[in-house]
């Protein structure tokens, strides 16, 4: 105890002479312009270098296609994973899964041409809006997510490809934006929207959320790892559902 007490009493001069002579760094106004631009030219070398859109996530796949998918799936990381974790659903029946993980439907929509379009398929089913409600690009109104999906339609349209406008899956919180609040019932509202356009458009709606969901607009129990994913399990409650759709308009 003595040999602490001693020890303290050792280091208590040299702390005060510390705190006495702490130094603040002052810097002039050009001297802080110099700094600003310096940042500023990093965070923009690090936005040349980054693919915003994720069009060469799939170049090298589109490239090596054989022939062209019957249908591609375009989304997000949903969609993604469903293509990844069954696969045989996807290439047993000439799908193309071009689902990219944390995409908006602004994101999805710039890489349209290169992931829809310039396969031919003969369906684009497009499911997006989780990352959207989710404020992973910043805010946006559920009208211009509805806008982008619009715009996604009217080139497969334009096209020769028959666009289906799948629901979000529900989902009541996200666990990568804790923040947002009323995630179930902004994705409610959102699904509403995409039903009216479909259907004012006579666009096929694909609904996976009323299979999906409880009551409150959450996951049901036992499909999802973290109530926004579908596991296998949850994904083979989706299958149906879209061929179903599909099977209207391309046969096996």
């Amino acid at each position: 105890m003595k040999k602490l007490v001693l020890s303290l009493l050792f280091l208590l001069p040299a702390f005060m002479m510390a705190q006495q002579n702490e130094v603040t760094l002052k810097i002039t106004g050009d001297q802080y312009q110099q700094l600003e631009r310096h940042f500023s030219s990093k965070n923009r070398s690090a936005q040349r270098n980054r693919d915003w859109g994720g069009f060469y996530r799939y170049e090298k796949a589109n490239a090596e296609l054989a022939e062209s998918p019957k249908v591609v799936f375009m989304g997000n990381s949903i969609t993604d994973n469903w293509a990844r974790m069954h696969k045989e659903f996807f290439e047993e029946n000439n799908f193309a899964g071009r689902g990219i993980g944390g995409q908006t439907s602004a994101e999805m929509l710039v890489r349209f041409q290169a992931d829809v379009i310039a396969l031919k398929p003969k369906l684009v089913l497009i499911m997006a809006g989780t990352n959207d409600v989710a404020g992973n690009n910043g805010s946006i109104t559920l009208e211009h997510v509805v806008q982008n999906i619009q715009s996604m339609c009217e080139l497969a349209k334009a096209h020769g490809i028959r666009p289906l406008i799948c629901s979000v899956p529900p989902c009541a919180g996200f666990s990568w934006a804790p923040d947002v609040k009323d995630a179930a019932a902004t994705i409610r509202t959102l699904n509403t929207l995409l039903q009216d356009y479909a259907k004012k458009n006579k666009i096929d709606y694909v609904d996976y959320w009323t299979a999906l969901a409880k009551p409150n607009g959450a996951m049901k129990d036992g499909i999802s790892d973290d109530g926004c994913h579908p596991t296998l399990d949850g994904y083979a409650i989706m299958e149906p559902i879209a061929l179903k759709a599909i099977r209207k308009y391309v046969k096996k």
